[in-house]
């Protein structure tokens, strides 16, 4: 069985949370000032991002970094 990387649990959980703010990636990109494709590869587990960047997307989702790793174990 193959083991989920952190940035597939971390992709899931921002695609989770876009969802509920009933937001597309090209929105939800636009509105945290980040590329479309870029984001679009942090959701799909494809990037390791910086601080900086998961820092915006926190802002976006309007929730802190604690809730948003919470989950993620």
């Amino acid at each position: 069985m193959k083991k989920v990387s952190i940035t597939e649990l971390f992709g899931s959980r921002i695609k989770e949370l876009r969802l509920q703010t009933g937001l597309s990636q090209e929105k939800f990109s636009l509105q945290i000032g980040m590329d479309r494709t870029y984001y679009a590869s942090v959701e799909a587990g494809k990037r390791n991002i910086s601080i900086c960047n998961i820092k915006k997307i926190a802002d976006g989702l309007q929730i802190s970094l604690s809730d948003l790793f919470e989950p993620i174990r």
